[in-house]
């Protein structure tokens, strides 16, 4: 029997919920064969099964959060023996193993989706996996040469690599005895009183996304020092230069939005007030000014609200920008976004596009320190420069940041600075040249 553990599925990844079981006791899962599916803080995994053998037991239930090492299943190697020996006399696997799974990470599938590199043609690391890198090679036309046990095969070529045998197998992934990691002390809570239904209530599942959604927020709104600063900025001049730009972009594939304008904005403001793009190590005494920029955006999905990040979003053009927040959207609403499209943002923007109401104060997207909130443009009587009452465009602009690192004069210079761009778009474009 193998005691199969949750394994280390990403950086810092110290736990996961169980969202889905592929199989259930009494199936057989082939080695490399997706055997759970398992939700991080920012991205849902699966996660295949190290083995071939028949699942004897769950010992974790959808919905249950389990740590890294922690036992979820017991697989019965003793069945594979039978299965192993049918698979290898059937034609099809004694020819090619192209049609057989395939152990990859997460970020190397998305990868070879989007470069349209079948994961079959590549060679394995010596644990039997294809990551990022491994993808990354393949695309510069470099390849790797596998160096396993059993020797380097000829150049370019993996080394060929012998079935083991299951006692073989078994002692390879069962982990020595071992007693688990202590449980930490967690801060004693009330008690919570079960809600009262009533016939016609509609029960929900509080649990996966949602249920990581409600613990971001609760982490965020109980660590940072919120406080919320509001500007009314007029756009009329980026409506026109949108209007205008908008069917030279379709030309290229890019359906304009105000969004690639405004983050180019925010970008400038941070380089301008850097603590906003900061990050306070309370563990360390230090707060880290980072010098990179990568803007979250907040996207509505039906699993609920999701921030995949444009990373290196300073390096980018106007229409460079909106093809990849256009890309990270779908990839969000369809669930397709890789661990690295929804970590290491520096600063994050809120959008409800039209229906941005008047005012809202965003939660800070922790551990950043800073989130804008973008709200409605509408047309509004505004007076101009000669005092003469016109038609214009008018949005607000909330910035929600943490006390404890940005100053409230901090906070409104900065929200300033992007105003100042988004009044005079001229800017954004002599900034570029």
């Amino acid at each position: 029997m193998l005691e199969f553990k949750l394994p280390e599925i990403g950086e810092g990844v110290v736990e996961g919920e169980i969202v889905r079981w592929h199989k259930q006791p009494g199936e057989f899962v082939q080695a490399n064969e997706a055997l759970v599916e398992v939700m991080t803080d920012k991205a849902t995994i699966e996660v295949p099964s190290p083995v071939s053998g028949t699942v004897r037991d769950l010992l974790a239930q959808v919905g249950d959060i389990c740590a890294v090492e922690q036992v979820i299943a017991v697989i019965d190697l003793a069945s594979s023996a039978g299965k192993a020996a049918a698979v290898a006399s059937a034609p099809a696997a004694s020819s090619s193993s192209s049609s057989g799974p395939v152990l990859a990470t997460p970020a190397a599938r998305a990868l070879a989706r989007e470069s349209g590199i079948d994961l079959h043609s590549l060679p394995t690391d010596d644990r039997g996996r294809i990551t990022k890198d491994d993808v990354l090679r393949a695309q510069q036309g470099i390849g790797k040469v596998a160096e396993l046990s059993t020797g380097t095969g000829p150049k370019g070529q993996p080394a060929p690599v012998r079935p083991a045998p299951v006692a073989e197998v078994a002692t390879a992934y069962v982990a020595p005895n071992k007693p688990a990691p202590a449980a930490k002390p967690t801060p004693a809570k009330p008690a919570a009183r079960p809600a009262v239904t009533t016939e016609g209530d509609e029960e929900i599942p509080f649990r996966g996304m949602r249920r990581r959604i409600a613990e971001s927020m609760v982490r965020s709104y109980t660590t940072a020092v919120h406080y919320t600063y509001v500007e009314q900025v007029n756009v009329t001049r980026l409506v026109k230069l949108r209007a205008d730009a908008k069917s030279v972009a379709a030309e290229q594939g890019v359906s304009l939005t105000f969004l690639p304008f405004i983050v180019k904005a925010v970008v400038h403001a941070l380089k301008r007030f850097p603590i906003v793009n900061a990050e306070l190590d309370e563990a360390g005494g230090r707060i880290l000014v980072k010098k990179r920029y990568n803007i979250g955006v907040a996207a509505a999905t039906d699993q609920g609200l999701m921030v995949p990040v444009v990373h290196g979003a300073d390096r980018m053009s106007i229409l460079d920008l909106g093809r990849e927040i256009a890309r990270l959207g779908e990839s969000a609403r369809t669930g397709a976004c890789t661990r690295e499209e929804l970590t290491g943002g520096t600063f994050t923007i809120s959008s409800l596009g039209n229906i941005g109401g008047v005012l809202a104060t965003p939660i800070i997207n922790f551990p950043e320190v800073g989130i804008l909130g973008v709200h409605a443009i509408r047309k509004t009587p505004i007076v101009d420069e000669r005092d003469n009452i016109v038609i214009g465009h008018l949005m607000n602009l909330s910035v929600s940041l943490d006390h404890r690192v940005v100053d409230g004069f901090e906070g409104a210079k900065f929200l300033q600075e992007v105003r100042r761009y988004l009044e005079d778009p001229n800017l954004l474009l002599l900034a570029s040249i």
